[in-house]
């Protein structure tokens, strides 16, 4: 799931596979096959990258390993609540 997520989230803000890596701190001369290379599933980036790559795209870590688009898009709403927010929101789900 990481690499549809990440290919999602990176065309959802515009951004180009080297313009995301590059962002994330990646080395200008590897960011494109980097970011390619999570994004075609033949390699997965370590939690530390996965971090710094959600902080550029805005969505958290679990986002990213979602397995279903509702999932996903809850955990991502979730995560823009405050604290509060998001314990009212999970008091109405129980």
């Amino acid at each position: 799931m990481v690499a549809l997520r990440l290919r999602q989230a990176r065309e959802a803000v515009g951004l180009s596979q080297r313009g995301l890596g590059i962002a994330a701190g990646l080395d200008p001369t590897v960011a494109s096959p980097r970011i390619n290379q999570y994004e075609a599933g033949k390699h997965a980036p370590d939690i530390r990258t996965l971090e710094m790559l959600g902080k550029v795209l805005g969505k958290p870590v679990p986002f990213f390993y979602a397995t279903d688009d509702a999932l996903a898009e809850a955990i991502d709403l979730l995560a823009k609540m405050s604290v509060r927010a998001r314990k009212k929101a999970l008091e109405g789900l129980r």
